[in-house]
């Protein structure tokens, strides 16, 4: 489990794969720069996190991008190991939005770090359920919360269908390596 764990955190701030699923913010605002900061690859600084909590503050946002920008910076927050913190913005997010499936995603990841895998499995089916930008994300860390709670069969489905919906993305590949396959 830890070291799969390590594998989802990672992947959550994968270079290659932008695997966070951060929510769009239409305009040239902070919130908007908080979403780019979100959806960036390189690593987020304090500064990008004062710049949305200073759009939650003083901007006034319609709910859709107050949602969004709970949701990516709570992203910012977990690349940043505030697991707690991301956490709360990411409850914040759904307690707004029920519908939002990257907050789901989000929250699911953040479980995952904690040791928390049948609650993470819950928030990956829901984020599916509510149509997530990143399934491949949200079928990966099932397989991972799955495979943590002895459900093989269940988590060896999710990898693959993970690597059928991002052939390119290495971790489903690597982690199907591992399995062997016998026919009934």
């Amino acid at each position: 489990m830890a070291t799969r764990k390590l594998v989802l955190a990672v992947v959550l701030a994968a270079v290659a794969v932008p695997a966070t699923a951060s929510v769009m913010v239409i305009g040239n605002s902070a919130a908007r720069r908080c979403f780019e900061a979100a959806d960036s690859p390189l690593s987020p600084q304090v500064a990008d996190i004062r710049g949305c909590d200073g759009a939650i503050r003083e901007e006034a946002l319609n709910r859709e991008d107050l949602v969004a920008t709970y949701v990516n910076r709570g992203i910012l927050k977990l690349r940043r190991n505030m697991t707690g913190e991301a956490i709360v913005d990411f409850d914040t997010a759904i307690r707004m939005n029920p519908g939002q499936g990257e907050a789901y995603l989000n929250k699911g990841a953040a479980l995952i770090r904690l040791e928390n895998p049948s609650e993470a499995l819950r928030l990956f089916t829901v984020a599916l359920e509510r149509n997530t930008t990143r399934p491949e994300i949200a079928h990966y860390g099932r397989g991972v919360a799955n495979e943590a709670l002895g459900n093989t069969r269940a988590a060896y489905n999710d990898y693959r269908r993970a690597s059928e919906l991002s052939p390119e993305w290495e971790e489903p590949r690597t982690e199907l390596s591992r399995f062997r396959v016998v026919p009934r």
